[in-house]
């Protein structure tokens, strides 16, 4: 591999350090408990996130390229989406700020891979930013799904009528 599509990788740990501590941050800031734990659980799902990527970054930096191969043939961790009713309206604005950033980071992740596999010549890697894009779409496409719903109890309990 060479260090650019190393580069790659490394950049891809950090995005999810930095999902990791925004989320901790948010369940620092939670009104209850239920709140900060299904905020702590998306914390944790970004720390499963940087082991599996540090995995793969270790497998490629040795030029491995059949051991490349398996490691993107295994799943990437799935992400453990609990059930949202958890948190409550007390929590609503937090949580709608929360998904409204979750939302934008999930669109850039999906962006910063999509063009690192346009950007390299390896089949291999191609295929791997492929899997990882798809992994960020299926985030972006359940936070989208829950930003919706607290936003329409949101409006609802700030007494918005419906247009």
């Amino acid at each position: 591999m060479n260090r650019g599509e190393l580069k790659v990788i490394k950049q891809a740990i950090i995005n999810e350090i930095e999902g990791f501590e925004f989320y901790r941050l948010a369940a620092n800031q939670a009104e209850n408990q239920e709140s900060k734990n299904a905020f702590e659980t998306l914390a944790q799902e970004e720390l499963m996130h940087v082991e599996w990527l540090k995995k793969v970054y270790n497998t490629i930096h040795h030029n491995q390229e059949d051991d490349l191969a398996l490691a993107y043939e295994a799943e990437a961790p799935s992400p453990k989406i609990f059930s949202w009713g958890n948190v409550d309206s007390k929590s609503a604005s937090l949580a709608i700020s929360v998904f409204g950033i979750a939302i934008q980071m999930e669109r850039e992740s999906v962006k910063f891979y999509d063009l690192a596999s346009q950007n390299t010549d390896n089949e291999k890697l191609k295929k791997f930013y492929d899997i990882l894009s798809l992994w960020e779409k299926k985030h972006l496409d359940q936070f989208v799904d829950e930003y919706e719903k607290l936003k329409e109890e949101w409006w609802d309990t700030q007494g918005f009528e419906p247009m």
